[in-house]
């Protein structure tokens, strides 16, 4: 299985419309951690599983949004809730609460993946205004039986050196 997850567009719908066409039939399930700062009917967010950011003004879009990709359980929330810019303890306490395998999470714009007690925390970074490096980012993760590889890439869609982590599943 393979997921792709973007966060932090505050309204550059051009780019989510490319990675939709991009990797349309290349991966199972598109994620958004919030701040697109679009409209639900908007079609540059069709498709994917979106949840509210701080920045967000469109109340259709949840929270937080638990997901079931193959058997895994996914949970999805922005973080500005979970003051994610601290530290994941509100996060990773969520996460155990919701049974969830993979935590996925934006807001500080700042890229980054962990595996914590059997959980896969991962934040794409910003699409658009990144912080802590110079690239723009979103992130692919496959999970086989026995591995779980996380990738980030540019919005240029080049893999970011020194950024793949690959955990033991």
């Amino acid at each position: 299985m393979k997921m792709l997850i973007v966060s932090d567009n505050h309204g550059w719908d051009s780019i989510l419309l490319e990675l939709k066409r991009r990797y349309e039939g290349k991966v199972d399930v598109l994620i958004h951690c919030g701040d697109s700062e679009l409209d639900a009917e908007n079609p540059a967010v069709e498709g994917f599983a979106m949840v509210r950011g701080n920045c967000d003004l469109e109340d259709k879009y949840p929270n937080d949004l638990l997901e079931s990709a193959e058997d895994c359980r996914v949970f999805i929330t922005h973080g500005h809730r979970y003051n994610v810019k601290m530290a994941l303890t509100n996060l990773a306490m969520k996460a155990k609460e919701m049974g969830a395998d993979f935590v996925f999470f934006g807001h500080s714009h700042t890229a980054g993946v962990e595996m914590v007690d059997g959980v896969l925390y991962l934040n794409p970074g910003s699409i658009s205004l990144p912080r802590g490096r110079s690239e723009k980012t979103y992130a692919i993760v496959e999970v086989t039986k026995s591995n779980i590889t996380a990738r980030f890439f540019d919005e240029k869609h080049q893999e970011v050196p020194g950024m793949k982590a690959v955990f033991k599943r």
